[in-house]
């Protein structure tokens, strides 16, 4: 696996780690059960201190994505969290009003938004 960051984005840089781990499960690039670098091993790789990777492997081991077992490492779960219907539906509704308001705001026909998404999705399945 091998992640990216960008000192510049607006995005803390643990929420960057984070999404591309997200990302990776969602898009099956990332399997039940795979084996994520150490905190040592990725701060390294990405120059960052390993704190930021530990942050950002807190909060997914919180959210219930990855499990870390003493001595062995962190891995993706086995089952994936389950989340309530309603909360789900409110994070997706979030997360859909700030890319319509980006959108309106940059003058992104909405036609262009679905396609976007389609890319996008695509590009998650490889």
């Amino acid at each position: 696996m091998e992640l990216h960051i960008n000192p510049g984005d607006e995005l803390p840089i643990y929420r960057q780690i984070m999404r591309q781990i997200i990302d990776a499960v969602a898009g099956g690039r990332l399997q039940a059960g795979a084996q994520l670098p150490s905190h040592r091993e990725l701060a390294e790789q990405l120059v960052i201190a390993p704190l930021t990777v530990k942050k950002a492997y807190d909060e997914l081991e919180r959210q219930g994505l990855i499990v870390t077992q003493r001595g062995k490492g962190t891995f993706i779960s086995e089952r994936l969290p389950d989340v309530d219907p309603a909360k789900r539906r409110e994070r997706l509704r979030d997360a859909a009003q700030r890319l319509l308001s980006q959108a309106a705001l940059s003058g992104v026909p909405l036609a262009d938004v679905f396609g976007l998404l389609e890319e996008m999705q695509k590009g998650m399945e490889r």
